[in-house]
């Protein structure tokens, strides 16, 4: 059978997830991320086509030094060692690894000879380095095919095994070239099957789902954003009127999307929809906390309570045994549970576990993509192009929008000022052009000016990135007259509001939202 995915082994670098986008989106390949320690027998249940050693932070020769098992070898399929992961190939097959004498971060002119890695290209080309120690001594059967002024083996290879090693950052936009050497790796080297597209991804995970549910049911969670939505929808394909979707007005919604979410599921045929008035309970709970993890830890508990006391009581008669959410991968990025060796940036409401008497299993059927893929599926499942490419929106919603303690005088201001700015993006076109916009609510006041008199009230933040996997992202860069617009808009018909300022911050270091 035609083996159809490359599993990049995770290092806790920085960049295993950029190697699996870049792949998936390239090559058209299927690819999974497995942690460094995966035993080799359970890696080959998954039939790889290939395998790529990621980097990591570590150095090979420290005492805690991650290393993978040594049997993934000896798999029979191609492997690629990246930095930390061509440190890797080079100690685990009897090479030494030793302190560069010269260190290199950043671009270098790198020299190669011909081989099938660097099919396509002519020598020299600019590659992205970022390494302390390097390959000192090649193993045995191995030769370099690549260097520069300073590093006499940046890539290195032992064809006959189909091994292959760079010391240098191939999937990074810096390096000359870097997403052909992938290609090549996938696509020639490895022979893998390029059938990774929108449609079987649906179809994939569609049937996985009936897999999964059996002849059970399943309450899903949906917000006004795209993931949960695609969730749905999923779901609705897979198990018919077996799914029991709910939406939650927790009082930190956009303005109008418990409507605008409510006419989409009628248009879709979904017979169990539920929208759930829970405004007080939320805010109620939030009074007093200021804390940005506290109150992403308190909205995730008050949804599953909502989930709890109202949904399941009305629903007792099903055979609901499972709850669905849309869990994508940057949320198990950014909360640390994509890898047991990963940090957390911010909690995720949605990639919190479940409390242990929620009574109901998990399911997260699309929570190894990444949001341009659950576009794509969306579009394969005919949601409407204008619901389907709506700006992300936080699962916390408002509630990591308001900076400090929420109210429902600031929500209601927040809500308002947004509102506007989205309005206005649509208006001169510049919504397609952006990832994503949204208004902040800043809990400090400012003196302004308003008729005759003086006014003294919050200052709200317009934030808009482009981005193309939001793991980085860049200030969208407005003509300042549709800024002062906004901003004038805004002032007009949000009295409240004293003051508006637009955040110039990328990610990193910065994160998208405030909180």
């Amino acid at each position: 059978m035609k083996r159809d995915m490359i599993a990049v082994i995770d290092f806790g670098g920085q960049y295993a997830h950029l190697i699996a986008r870049r792949i998936r989106e390239d090559c058209n390949v299927k690819t999974e991320i497995f942690p460094f320690d995966i035993p080799a027998d359970e890696l080959a249940l998954h039939a790889p086509s290939g395998i790529i050693l990621t980097g990591g932070p570590k150095s090979v020769n420290d005492k805690d030094a991650p290393l993978p098992d040594h049997g993934i070898f000896g798999l029979g399929v191609p492997i690629l060692g990246i930095c930390y992961g061509a440190q890797v190939i080079g100690k685990m097959f009897g090479g030494i690894v030793a302190p560069a004498k010269k260190k290199e971060f950043g671009g270098e002119n790198l020299y190669f000879k011909n081989a099938p890695f660097f099919e396509f290209m002519a020598s020299p080309i600019t590659a992205w380095f970022s390494h302390e120690d390097e390959v000192a001594k090649l193993p045995h059967g191995f030769k370099a095919i690549a260097w520069t002024g300073n590093c006499a083996n940046a890539a290195f290879a032992d064809a006959q095994r189909n091994i292959y090693a760079v010391q240098f950052h191939p999937e990074v936009s810096h390096t000359h070239s870097g997403r052909v050497m992938l290609a090549n790796f996938v696509k020639m080297i490895c022979g893998a099957d390029e059938s990774w597209t929108a449609g079987s991804i649906a179809d994939e995970l569609i049937a996985k789902i009936k897999e999964t549910v059996g002849d059970g049911e399943v309450l899903c969670a949906v917000s006004g954003g795209v993931d949960s939505f695609v969730t749905a929808v999923l779901l609705h394909r897979a198990i018919g009127d077996r799914l029991h979707a709910i939406t939650v007005d927790n009082g930190l919604l956009r303005k109008g999307d418990t409507e605008h979410v409510t006419r989409i599921f009628k248009e879709l045929g979904v017979k169990n929809f539920y929208a759930i008035p829970a405004e007080d309970l939320f805010l109620s709970r939030l009074a007093g906390i200021t804390d940005p993890e506290k109150k992403r830890k308190t909205i995730g508990r008050a949804f599953y309570d909502v989930f709890s006391m109202f949904a399941l009581e009305r629903l007792y008669s099903y055979s609901i045994r499972f709850f669905a959410q849309g869990t994508i991968y940057p949320d198990w990025i950014e909360s640390g549970r994509a890898s047991k060796h990963a940090e957390t940036i911010k909690s995720h409401h949605n990639a919190e576990k479940l409390p242990e008497n929620f009574g109901l299993a998990l399911l997260e059927p699309i929570r190894e993509l990444y949001k341009d893929e659950v576009r794509r599926v969306g579009e394969e499942l005919g949601i409407p192009h204008d619901f389907l490419w709506r700006h992300p929106f936080p699962g916390p919603g408002l509630g990591v929008r308001v900076i400090g303690e929420i109210t429902k005088e600031n929500t209601a201001i927040l809500r308002e000022a947004d509102a506007i700015f989205i309005e206005e993006l649509k208006k001169t076109g510049e919504y397609d052009r952006i990832a994503q916009a949204f208004a902040v609510f800043l809990p400090i006041k400012a003196v302004g000016v308003q008729g005759d008199g003086r006014a003294y009230g919050p200052v709200i933040a317009l934030r808009a990135v482009v981005t193309d996997d939001f793991m980085t992202a860049r200030p969208h860069e407005f003509h300042f007259s549709d800024l002062v617009n906004i901003g004038n808009r805004i002032i007009r018909e949000v009295p409240e509001v004293s003051r508006v300022v637009y955040d110039i911050t990328e990610k990193p270091p910065a994160t998208i939202e405030w909180e």
